[in-house]
């Protein structure tokens, strides 16, 4: 059971002075809310600034080994490249807090990495040399074939055959 009934309009008349009234009354709110929320916005500023998002630059780097080099060559070299590497990743981006870095050498076709440099930028600021930073890997010689350089040339052993007389 449905009631239909039909809307009859309103008896009120609108004045027009009302509805002027009306209208400023709903744009002076208006108003003062988009003008107070910038200097809103700068008070909270001021009290609570935003933190600072830091963060850890990786990098990671591959040294080929040349023809007739040593192992300690390559570390020498391995730890120009990671020096040059922080500082690089500290001079780009003023938000970089710490780096991390990897150096890997290729050497016939094994690859190994070398070492690693972590630091954070008041470390690197105090003391900017790789070799206090880094951490070698000790297996690093043997996977990448260095240390057939010191066996290859053994020390022959006295020999025990007597010479007939």
């Amino acid at each position: 059971m449905s009631k239909i009934s039909a809307h009859l309009p309103s008896s009120i008349t609108p004045f027009s002075v009302i509805s002027q009234i009306a209208r400023r009354i709903r744009i002076v709110p208006l108003v003062v809310l988009l003008i107070a929320t910038v200097p809103a916005w700068f008070l909270t500023e001021g009290i609570a600034p935003q933190v600072v998002r830091a963060y850890t630059a990786r990098v990671d780097l591959a040294i080929d080994s040349l023809p007739d080099e040593n192992y300690e060559t390559i570390l020498t070299r391995a730890e120009a490249a990671a020096r040059a590497a922080a500082q690089r990743s500290f001079d780009q981006d003023i938000l970089v807090t710490d780096v991390s870095i990897i150096v890997s050498v290729q050497n016939y076709g094994s690859i190994a990495p070398v070492l690693t440099l972590q630091v954070s930028r008041p470390q690197w600021r105090s003391r900017p040399d790789a070799q206090n930073w880094a951490t070698y890997f000790k297996t690093a010689r043997s996977l990448l074939f260095f240390e057939k350089e010191l066996t290859s040339n053994p020390v022959p052993a006295a020999s025990s055959l007597s010479t007939p007389k």
